[in-house]
């Protein structure tokens, strides 16, 4: 079984630690590392090669929306999915190359399904 490699993007390490925690219990996902911020995510992108990113919209330094655009421009075949509880960047994000959102307070059934259908 391929695993579905996914990168963390949000600068709240609590944030990043329980969504390394939830996706690490599922033998179809790996995550194969974070970043504290857009800068970082678009750097790790390169290097770690991710299948899907979870990235944060409001980061200090360089925010998601302009790591996504950053990071599509280079990798488009990477998925990026937005986890975010600011709505007002969903169209920026989508504008920006996203291939999808949700709100953090999702749920951790809706998260998983969302990285699955993103590579389906």
């Amino acid at each position: 079984m391929q695993k579905i490699r996914v990168l963390i993007v949000d600068d709240n390490a609590a944030v990043r630690d329980g969504l390394r925690s939830i996706l690490s219990a599922h033998a179809d996902i790996e995550v194969v590392g974070d970043a504290v911020d857009g800068l970082d995510a678009v750097a790790k992108a390169n290097g770690l090669s991710p299948n899907v990113i979870l990235m944060d919209a409001q980061m200090p330094g360089m925010n998601g929306v302009e790591a996504t655009r950053r990071i599509k421009a280079h990798f488009p075949e990477i998925k990026i999915l937005f986890l975010t509880v600011h709505s007002n960047y969903i169209d920026e994000a989508l504008v920006a190359g996203a291939d999808g959102y949700l709100m953090k307070d999702c749920g951790r059934e809706k998260l998983l399904g969302a990285i699955r259908e993103l590579i389906s």
